[in-house]
């Protein structure tokens, strides 16, 4: 088993989860809209979950079955990334992209200026 990052993360790209790998299992480059696990360096322990933001964490076995492809884009960035890239954007257009077309990261991924809410 290893750890999965889905869908939630496009385009967000926290890096909350990377700071506590022990590991140092998590990557990405400025040409990522994500961030990926590798399957080979990672221990299981779980200690990215909980500091992810968006909840965009599973374990492998815990994927809901609509971001079941993110366990083979997990993997196939490490072999090829700008494949694993190629799929993002087939699974998540960037109009559509992170936690949803409200996110601001999405709102100005689609040219539109992002509304936040008064605080």
């Amino acid at each position: 088993m290893t750890y999965v990052i889905t869908e939630r993360c496009i385009d967000v790209k926290d890096a909350s989860c990377v700071e506590v790998c022990p590991v140092d299992c998590i990557h990405a480059s400025e040409d990522d809209r994500m961030f990926y696990i590798d399957p080979d360096e990672c221990i299981d322990c779980g200690a990215c979950v909980d500091p992810c933001p968006v909840d965009a964490i599973y374990a492998e076995e815990d994927v809901p079955p609509d971001q079941q492809p993110y366990i083979e884009v997990n993997r196939l960035y490490f072999h090829d990334p700008a494949a694993a890239r190629r799929r993002v954007a087939q699974l998540c257009p960037r109009a559509t992209a992170g936690v949803g077309a409200g996110h601001p990261a999405a709102a100005e991924a689609a040219g539109s200026p992002a509304i936040m809410p008064e605080a």
